[in-house]
């Protein structure tokens, strides 16, 4: 679905913009780049509060291998109850969509390649998706696969990308572009890196203080790979955890910096054992560890985020369960609607967001938790075909 819009904004500070219809003009190459692989099924479908606005991602229409998948953007503002479609124009966003929030209203989507897109695009909104700006300095290369493959950090004009390469971009001051920051095999060699024993990147994030913190997978059993750049060095930013997690192995399923901290969910073990935890930071970096949450052989499906550091997931077996402050235990949810995606935890309750080709349903638990009613509906007009 494309669309087209005229306008100029700021991003990254003094970054210029340059809105247009169609594709963002692409950054010097020496040759064309392979395709990304498709955000499917391992690319979250996701929803995270940014202040009391809150922002869901889920993909809707039809086939990934027909090129009819669509990621579409929604919005429930502040001082609102309702959700809108708030999708930027002007890219084919077959390849999934990553959201990073500068503030409750201002937020930044980067457009993973498809198609053979060389680079990623990045636009901007400074008003809940009612207009949206595209950037001259996009990404060179491919994010990462996940939803929090870009992060945008306390100070005006910090932004964060890890690229499926492995390598870690920072804006570059003035928001003039890009900048390596760091490469997997980098960290790998460092001291913290090989008492991991690094495998991938796969998210990044930044500190309060505005340092930048990175995740990977690790192959040393009972490890956290979280990483965080000091004296010139990558060392391990925890958390510690539980002893019963120290002969399995841990990985990071998401990264995100909140008001009080940061906020990271791990999972540990595999099969029917395997465990997950939640654990937030405070602005001295003291991680506190959630009760292990049971996920009975299954995996995450799906993990959003509420403002002060509620979490809820739905696993693959379709079950879903909430945390709603640091520390404490998980809180099981009743059975979900047909065709949940995804939950968006608030301070008002929780809702669930279900998809059916281009139809949002959204549902709301009820006050004694015992079941679902829905409150609102939205057709959004996806035409069939058009991606490529």
């Amino acid at each position: 679905m494309k669309r087209c819009v005229i306008g100029l904004a700021a991003l990254l500070g003094a970054t210029s913009l340059l809105a247009g219809c169609g594709t963002a003009a692409a950054p010097a190459s020496h040759g064309p780049a392979a395709e990304a692989p498709p955000g499917g099924s391992g690319f979250l479908d996701t929803t995270a509060a940014i202040g009391d606005t809150t922002w869901a991602v889920v993909v809707m229409g039809g086939s990934v291998a027909t090129e009819n998948n669509f990621w579409q953007l929604f919005v429930r503002p502040a001082g609102t109850s309702s959700w809108q479609l708030a999708t930027p124009p002007g890219v084919a966003d077959n390849g999934g969509l990553v959201l990073a929030g500068q503030t409750p209203q201002a937020v930044i989507t980067a457009f993973r390649p498809s198609q053979y897109l060389t680079f990623t695009p990045l636009t901007r909104t400074g008003n809940d998706g009612r207009s949206w700006s595209s950037s001259s300095a996009p990404i060179r290369g491919a994010l990462a696969d996940d939803p929090d493959a870009l992060a945008a950090g306390p100070a005006a004009g910090q932004l964060l990308a890890v690229l499926i390469s492995g390598t870690v971009e920072v804006a570059a001051p003035g928001g003039t572009g890009w900048r390596t920051l760091a490469s997997r095999a980098q960290i790998a060699t460092s001291a913290a890196g090989k008492r991991c024993g690094l495998g991938h990147l796969t998210a990044g994030t930044f500190t309060p203080a505005g340092a930048p913190l990175l995740a990977g997978t690790c192959d040393q059993p009972g490890t956290a790979g979280l990483f965080a750049q000091a004296n010139g060095t990558w060392q391990a930013a925890g958390p510690r955890l539980p002893a019963a997690t120290s002969r399995e192995q841990v990985s990071v399923r998401s990264l995100i910096r909140i008001a009080t901290g940061n906020l990271v969910l791990l999972t540990a073990g595999t099969g029917s054992a395997r465990t997950f935890y939640a654990a937030q930071s405070d602005s001295t970096g003291t991680w506190t560890v959630s009760p292990p949450l049971d996920l009975g052989g299954a995996a995450i499906a799906s993990a959003s985020f509420g403002p002060g550091g509620i979490v809820a997931l739905i696993t693959t077996s379709g079950s879903a369960a909430v945390m709603t402050a640091p520390g404490q235990g998980w809180q099981s949810l009743p059975k979900l609607p047909p065709r949940t995606v995804t939950l968006a935890p608030g301070s008002s309750g929780i809702e669930a967001l279900a998809v059916n080709r281009a139809t949002l349903t959204v549902w709301q638990l009820t006050p004694d938790r015992a079941d679902w009613r829905q409150i609102q509906q939205i057709k959004v007009p996806i035409q069939y075909g058009t991606s490529s």
